[in-house]
């Protein structure tokens, strides 16, 4: 469920494996998206309830994906699935991707999987109501369910290189939050490494584990492509000139343990770091 960039790599793989994919879709471009790539459409809308009453989810195993709505602070779309389910049967498995956001500001610090949720804008708190919900159905239903929490995603046509060729400003280095991220295509295989961990619901940061912040992330992906710096610019210029979302980001900094991710799910990530991640693109998209 959530057909966008992560759903279909992760599709990908399991198709390769040999496996029947489902795939939810609202569209009739969607569909026909699926079924070009060898997944079966399933139509329906987590924003209309009764269009859910054909899912027959039994035993399946399930990847969410799906965004929640873009206000509030809950995700009326997992409310809807849940329902649906009780009336329907239960999955054998969930995996729902989530955010690292749901930490807030750490001021830097390191973040294991233990560490309280303390959403700071609206975004974070529809996660967190996501997985909240998520977590205590699966506990009341005997269904496994695995959070993985996510910080950057980047890979191929997934970079902010509009932004670094328009010379929209970033916070001068000194002053940078540390950030997180991963390739798509290493989140894709945690996703599948996360079907085969031994039945029991777990929570797991997601990230290449490299300790870096928000303008060394633009700088780099500048050099690499061989575009000009970004002007960088202190507090006072940025509230002027950068966006109150990205302001948002820029307010909250934080550092993943990943300890668990590595020893639990054994994935060997092709790109442990944002240079060999890069190098792997080349740089056409400059």
């Amino acid at each position: 469920m959530g057909f966008g960039d992560i759903g279909q790599r992760v599709a990908r793989l399991w198709l390769a494996e040999g496996a029947t994919v489902y795939g939810l879709a609202r569209s009739e471009e969607k569909q026909w998206q699926m079924q070009d790539l060898g997944i079966i459409p399933i139509q329906a809308d987590l924003d209309a309830p009764a269009t859910l009453a054909t899912l027959r989810p039994a035993d399946s195993l399930l990847h969410w994906f799906v965004p929640p709505p873009g206000t509030g602070q809950t995700d009326p779309r997992m409310h809807n699935l849940l329902t649906a389910f009780d009336s329907q049967g239960r999955p054998g498995r969930i995996i729902a991707i989530s955010t690292t956001g749901i930490y807030g500001d750490q001021k830097g610090g390191l973040v294991s999987e233990d560490t309280p949720p303390n959403p700071q804008v609206d975004r974070a708190w529809r996660r967190l109501d996501m997985e909240t919900q998520l977590r205590i159905w699966g506990e009341q239903n005997g269904v496994p369910v695995i959070i993985l929490r996510v910080g950057g995603i980047y890979g191929p046509d997934r970079l902010p290189l509009k932004r670094i060729k328009d010379g929209v400003p970033v916070l001068k280095e000194q002053l940078a939050p540390r950030t997180n991220r991963i390739h798509a295509d290493d989140l894709a295989r945690v996703c599948v490494a996360a079907a085969s961990k031994p039945a029991g619901s777990r929570i797991y940061n997601v990230s290449d584990g490299q300790d870096s912040n928000m303008t060394e992330y633009f700088f780099t992906l500048a050099d690499h492509f061989g575009l000009p710096r970004p002007p960088a610019v202190d507090w006072a210029e940025a509230e002027k000139t950068i966006s109150q979302g990205m302001l948002s980001y820029l307010r909250e900094s934080r550092r993943m343990d990943t300890t668990r991710m590595q020893q639990e799910l054994g994935v060997q990530l092709q790109y442990p770091t944002l240079l060999d991640g890069l190098q792997a693109m080349g740089r056409g998209q400059g």
